[in-house]
């Protein structure tokens, strides 16, 4: 991000480049309003902030995003027995609309509920740090076409990264996997509740209650997220490119600030994270996974009684 003086002006010192950033990021401020503070040009402002999410995305986020491997798996999947008593759970899916203004291209695809925005999906282990992200899809699409359509599905849908290291649990051979709410499609490496028809039984509701609780941690981490970057709350006076790559930039700082233990004010959280549950995907007929669902929800029971 560095830049030489010239003949004729001196370069923003690079620690202020990093600061009109951050400060951006952080406030979600206007440009104009930014420029006056920090006594430079607008287009100053514009550059340092473009500057600021490529090099994090090049250079930061290789390091504090990263696919786990299969010790790390392992690590994850403990954390989540141990915290919640949930067997092979590694990472609770959701997804997160952002604000941003109306696209000069397909504008009324990003339309939702009279506001613009695109969808962040977000994987986090159960400390509430992003281990998969995937940014920019219009906002009137549904959670279970962006997985669909994500790298998150290649990766996983073959089994491969999650079905190394099982566990027998009631008889099934059960691998790793993610949990999400209604709105996803069950499969053998992504559990959902039961949809509440009325008629749950006592065991499907306990599945559903301890579901629940373990999948708060990526609801928390979204209110984290967008508490100490403000810029993700309201619409940025930016183009519809660098709104996706400000939202990833935010990501990778989440990480850095949760990894060095950044004291977040957790009662704030309530206030920042206003995303409801996704709507419920229909349930017809014999669903994948439906069998270690089976066997998880038995599993829990047996550890109630």
């Amino acid at each position: 991000m560095g830049r030489e003086n010239t003949n004729y002006r001196l370069a923003v010192p690079l620690r202020k480049r990093v600061a009109i950033a951050l400060w951006k990021l952080a406030t979600g401020s206007g440009y104009r309003s930014i420029s006056h503070l920090f006594g430079v040009g607008i287009s100053t402002v514009f550059n340092c902030v473009e500057d600021f999410c490529d090099a994090v995305i090049n250079v930061l986020l290789p390091r504090h995003i990263a696919t786990p491997d299969a010790a790390k798996l392992i690590e994850m999947a403990t954390f989540f027995r141990n915290r919640w008593r949930i067997p092979q759970c590694v990472g609770a899916i959701d997804g997160s609309h952002i604000p941003i203004i109306a696209p000069e291209e397909y504008p009324r695809d990003y339309n939702r509920k009279g506001w613009h925005a695109i969808v962040l999906q977000g994987v986090v282990d159960g400390k509430g740090l992003f281990w998969d992200v995937c940014v920019g899809y219009a906002g009137s699409v549904h959670d279970a076409r962006v997985l669909r359509q994500s790298h998150l599905w290649e990766l996983l849908n073959d089994g491969e990264l999650l079905g190394k290291t099982k566990m027998a649990i009631s008889g099934i051979n059960v691998g790793h996997y993610l949990i999400g709410d209604p709105a996803y499609p069950m499969q053998n490496w992504l559990m959902k509740p039961f949809s509440d028809t009325g008629r749950l039984s006592a065991e499907q509701h306990t599945y559903n209650y301890r579901l629940s609780s373990a999948r708060s941690v990526v609801e928390m981490a979204f209110g984290r997220l967008k508490g100490r970057w403000r810029c993700l709350l309201k619409r940025n006076d930016c183009k519809l490119e660098l709104s996706k790559t400000m939202t990833l930039t935010c990501c990778v700082l989440h990480n850095i600030c949760e990894e060095h233990g950044d004291n977040f004010i957790e009662e704030h959280d309530r206030q920042f994270n206003i995303q409801p549950p996704g709507q419920a995907l229909p349930e017809h007929g014999e669903l994948e996974g439906a069998d270690i669902r089976a066997a998880i929800m038995s599993y829990f029971n047996r550890r109630e009684e």
